[in-house]
């Protein structure tokens, strides 16, 4: 029997590893353009952004693999694509943008040195605690989760009890989309597949005698506590940042407003605090994410060590590329891998996480399939393809795709579709 202290140990390594770049600057954003209806954008942002992950870890907790196993029902060779998909972006991507925010935000104002500089000594960093990587869960849980949600709930506190509640206009003519869409930057349910490998492996090295029910009850305990822990946070952040609107003008950047945010409810100690926060909430997840990706690699080249640290180099060389650029630029060029990927790994999680009767193979490639075909339109229109931009007369017929989420109803026609289907085969034989 795996014990309490082991439990909220998991609890806030997973938010840690969960909570990173994306999550600190979108939620406060989100709330400036959102005004009164900041709750209908928390909604939507905690829909994809922290219910999606969630189900992602609860799916690892059933499944105690890895990511491939999440799409071997759709065929191994789907499977093999996908991880690499997924690996690949998470690596190339949310990665490096850690690495850009904690440059805007926690050396830049401070220091002169360049960009490049920050990547150079933060991935190096982010190698080193990738290659020891059996201390991965004490470090997270024990030291590094702590210290984050600390300062979080010290700049949410002040704002909701020290200041006083005004809220401005709208700007998102659906809240909930918005939010939902918005959700989709934090990467936390490609997060979720991905650190939930991590969590899996680290258990198992700590305790490779517990039973499987035990690592499945603690694993998904931890999912739900981490869950509630970011849902209390996002909501907390998002109000924030809509009671403080007329503290900032209206073209304020993500950092900006972060930055704004902490200093009117710290005061003369945000910076140093921000600084550290950010620093420190960036820097799990990348580790996550290089040794998320690393573990796999190691893996599929029959348990290499020497696998496993070329990808840990490579992915921090990738790193220390792309995390020069600035977080817009990062964030923008993030887009359309999203609006394609994203889809697809909300339907194989959930679909992991429905009864067994209810997943068949049959099922996971009826509604994988027409995941991708529905998802295909908003992805030509984040890369501006005329035929696929809103007033598109075909486009126009398919429910929700002028909020960019054409793919959702289709799925779930499917879902129906191929479990009556293959109920039917069943009992035919």
């Amino acid at each position: 029997m795996l014990k309490s202290k082991e439990t909220l140990v998991t609890t806030f390594a997973l938010f840690s590893l969960f909570f990173g770049a994306g999550n600190l600057i979108l939620p406060p954003f989100l709330g400036f353009q959102s005004g009164h209806t900041w709750w209908l954008v928390a909604i939507g942002f905690c829909l994809s952004a922290v219910l999606v992950p969630i189900l992602g870890i609860l799916a690892h907790a059933k499944l105690q693999g890895t990511i491939y196993d999440f799409g071997k029902k759709v065929s191994p060779g789907f499977s093999l694509v996908y991880s690499l998909l997924i690996y690949g972006i998470a690596i190339a991507l949310p990665s490096p943008r850690t690495a850009s925010v904690t440059h805007e935000i926690a050396i830049q104002p401070y220091f002169t040195t360049s960009s490049l500089l920050t990547s150079i000594l933060y991935f190096s960093l982010v190698f080193l605690f990738a290659i020891n990587r059996s201390k991965i869960l004490d470090i997270l849980g024990k030291i590094l989760t702590p210290a984050i949600i600390i300062i979080l709930l010290l700049i949410i506190g002040i704002t909701l009890f020290g200041l006083d509640f005004s809220f401005g206009n709208a700007s998102f003519p659906s809240p909930l989309s918005a939010g939902i869409l918005e959700g989709y930057q934090t990467f936390d349910a490609i997060a979720a597949i991905v650190v939930g490998g991590v969590i899996i492996i680290s258990i198992n090295q700590k305790n490779n005698h517990a039973s499987y029910h035990d690592k499945k009850k603690l694993i998904a305990t931890a999912g739900w506590l981490a869950g509630l822990a970011l849902f209390l946070i996002y909501t907390g952040l998002i109000f924030s940042g809509s009671v403080l609107h007329h503290h900032f003008d209206d073209d304020a950047t993500r950092t900006e407003l972060l930055k704004g945010i902490s200093q009117i409810s710290l005061g003369s100690t945000a910076n140093l605090l921000l600084s550290l926060l950010v620093s420190l909430a960036c820097f799990t997840t990348a580790v996550g994410i290089v040794t998320g990706t690393s573990d796999f690699i190691k893996d599929r080249f029959q348990n290499s060590q020497k696998a496993y640290i070329i990808t840990a180099m490579a992915g921090c060389l990738l790193g220390i590329v792309i995390g020069q650029f600035n977080v817009a630029y990062i964030i923008r060029i993030a887009l359309p891998a999203l609006m394609f990927i994203y889809p697809i790994t909300i339907v194989l999680i959930l679909l992991n996480v429905v009864p067994e009767k209810y997943g068949s193979s049959l099922v996971f490639r009826t509604v994988v399939l027409v995941c991708i075909l529905f998802s295909i339109p908003d992805f030509l229109a984040s890369i501006g393809v005329p035929m696929a931009t809103e007033g598109n007369a075909v486009l126009s017929l398919i429910p929700f795709s002028e909020y960019s989420l054409g793919w959702v109803l289709p799925a779930l026609i499917s879902f129906v579709a191929a479990n009556y289907f293959h109920s039917r085969r069943t009992n035919t034989h």
